[in-house]
């Protein structure tokens, strides 16, 4: 039986609990992070030193950060569908996955944390329009790839990296700011909304 550690609500969580839905595999989650369990415990700090969710338990092996543990699942099943054993397609799909977690990520933190969670330290009107046209910007970069592709971001099979992908759009539209007309992106995202209960999350 799988483990996950990390509260429902979390984004990366939500892409590891869909990678596992996917897949058909049985998990049990406990609730760790903000409102719950502290990351900051020593137990879970044994885990994972970065004090972040999610952290998968399988059996002896312990991973956190959510795109490999997502990766690692869909290698663990043979699932060539999803994630491609061949170099090229493999690429393709870590490529779009890192970009995620790199320049997209960190195009929306300071948005995010301003108009989302309302934090006072994150309400420098300059620093937000910044951060909103950031994001944008990123966002129109995935929007060229889906006009592209005409379906999925790496073309017209589902993989893994639409599972980070799908979410982090989720999480733009419900962002309250103003969004640029993406007709990929909002057709993208109707593609997907049938999917699973962690995209609905």
């Amino acid at each position: 039986m799988l483990h996950i550690l990390g509260k429902a609500a979390s984004i990366n969580v939500r892409k590891v609990l869909w990678t596992c839905e996917e897949l058909h595999l049985p998990y049990e989650r406990e609730d760790w992070g903000s409102g719950f369990r502290t990351t900051h415990d020593p137990a879970f700090l044994a885990l994972n030193p970065n004090a972040m969710v999610p952290v998968l338990r399988d059996g002896e092996l312990v991973l956190w950060e959510s795109n490999t543990i997502c990766r690692y699942l869909c290698a663990r099943e043979g699932r060539d569908d999803l994630l491609p054993v061949d170099p090229r397609g493999r690429a393709e799909v870590e490529k779009w996955m890192d970009w995620q977690m790199g320049e997209l990520n960190n195009s929306w933190r300071y948005a995010f944390m301003s108009l989302v969670r309302q934090s006072p330290a994150h309400q420098d009107a300059t620093q937000l329009a910044a951060g909103i046209a950031g994001w944008n910007a990123m966002m129109g970069v995935l929007e060229q790839q889906l006009q592209r592709t005409g379906a999925h971001v790496c073309g017209e099979r589902f993989t893994v990296a639409d599972i980070v992908l799908g979410l982090s759009v989720k999480r733009w539209l419900m962002a309250p700011l103003p969004h640029p007309d993406y007709p990929a992106i909002a057709a993208y995202h109707a593609r997907l909304a049938h999917k699973t209960a962690a995209f609905a999350g």
